[in-house]
């Protein structure tokens, strides 16, 4: 039987592309996101183009207290478990607005890991499964234009960098999925370098094969892991000088 594939953040654009790659290959596919009925077309899309079931689910990432129904509510535990929640936010809004700051961290860490964190305790018990959790190149490095984004993502990185060592042996694989930049709604309007640029449909790819594959950390565009490679070792204080660290 082909696993049923969830994904978290399903209006996203790429949430919604990652929907139809794995429809694509057979999978059932359910998409959560908060006011689900808007999302009818895209779930009748999905299911008469691949021929294939295709679910909606209400699901609100910040409401932590309504975690845990949503999870149980999947009888059985979805085989695949994409994140795709995540939000760039304003960097100069959070510098000046706490509250502002606190969603961007939650949104990007905090709520995708806790839902995660639920639906690894089933598929451990069940024996197996795969959680797919997308985070970014940002978290990598911490630049001044985007800190609070990039530190909620590293903290992302890092739970996920935890939970595949603890599920170890389990049965269940962990991925990190890291695009770099993506043309989506999020980045619209933001000059984006095209060599570096991915489209959703490739972070849905890398996402379908790094799963088939059991990869554990994934860079959409293979150049992003060479350039991080190269940041990370340059010194604090010379990165702050450099326009990359600005």
């Amino acid at each position: 039987m082909t696993d049923t594939v969830l994904v978290l953040g399903g209006r996203s654009d790429i949430g919604r592309a990652v929907a139809h790659r794995f429809a694509a290959a057979g999978h059932p596919v359910a998409l959560a996101a908060r006011n689900a009925p808007d999302l009818e077309a895209d779930r009748a899309d999905i299911a008469i183009r691949h021929d294939v079931e295709a679910t909606l689910h209400e699901f609100d990432a910040l409401d932590t207290d309504a975690l845990g129904d949503f999870v149980d509510a999947f009888d059985p535990v979805p085989g695949i478990v994409v994140s795709a929640i995540g939000a760039m936010g304003d960097q100069t809004t959070s510098e000046t607005d706490p509250a502002a700051a606190a969603q961007v961290m939650r949104i990007n860490y905090e709520a995708p890991a806790q839902v995660l964190e639920l639906f690894a305790a089933r598929m451990a018990a069940r024996g197996g499964g795969t959680l797919v959790g997308i985070s970014s190149v940002a978290g990598d490095r911490g630049r001044a234009v985007n800190y609070v984004y990039g530190s909620a993502k590293a903290g992302f990185t890092a739970y996920l960098s935890g939970l595949r060592n603890r599920l170890w042996g389990t049965g269940v694989h962990v991925v990190t999925v890291k695009p770099g930049f993506v043309e989506t709604r999020m980045t619209e309007g933001m000059d984006l370098p095209g060599a570096l640029t991915a489209r959703p449909e490739a972070v849905a790819e890398t996402i379908f094969q790094a799963v088939a594959r059991g990869r554990s950390v994934v860079y959409v565009k293979p150049v992003w892991r060479a350039i991080m490679i190269i940041i990370g070792a340059i010194p604090e204080p010379i990165f702050r000088r450099t326009r990359i660290g600005s």
